[in-house]
């Protein structure tokens, strides 16, 4: 019997939020269920962390939808002070438990980045060299970062692609939607 893949994917929660459903053009919102059925049935993603920048009461509905579609959702520590101040930038905290994972010798494949950020183009690199990385998925073609304009398309697609829009997005009339 063939072992599953067990890949491992990071998901930067603002950066996918403001480059699908908060875009001035297009904007499209993904479900988030469909999202996880996908990463699972597309690249072998056995554990899904979703990061978000920081915990607010009014968001609590968001919250349960995202572990309720199978994530692992992750929020990035702040000062209580710094809330409402800065936006939850999760660069740092995806990067250092990718490397974490990396170091203790977790048991998985590969990496599947969900992001567009070039924060992120030191890891991508790193992780190809020592292959261990499967594939970055950018929300939104135009607003990839261009330090990845070498990267091979082997390794990146586009969540805006319309066939993964239609596999991964709210259907029209759908709750919530």
């Amino acid at each position: 019997m063939l072992k599953k893949a067990n890949n491992y994917a990071f998901i930067d929660g603002q950066n996918l939020y403001m480059n699908t459903a908060k875009k001035e053009a297009n904007p499209w919102k993904i479900d988030l269920a469909r999202f996880r059925i996908y990463l699972e049935r597309k690249y072998s993603v056995d554990k899904a962390y979703y990061f978000l920048g920081y915990i607010q009461e009014t968001n609590q509905e968001l919250y349960e939808e995202i572990q309720k579609a199978g994530f692992i959702l992750i929020f990035r520590e702040h000062s209580p002070a710094m809330i409402g101040k800065k936006k939850g930038n999760v660069d740092s905290d995806i990067i250092f438990q990718v490397m974490k994972k990396l170091y203790k010798k977790e048991d998985f494949n590969k990496i599947i980045l969900v992001s567009g950020d070039g924060d992120y183009k030191l890891l991508v690199d790193f992780l190809i060299e020592e292959d261990r990385f499967e594939k970055i998925l950018f929300p939104d073609r135009k607003f990839r970062s261009s330090l990845y304009k070498e990267l091979s398309n082997k390794y990146f697609a586009y969540l805006d692609d319309i066939d993964i829009q239609n596999k991964i997005g709210k259907k029209k009339g759908a709750l919530g939607s």
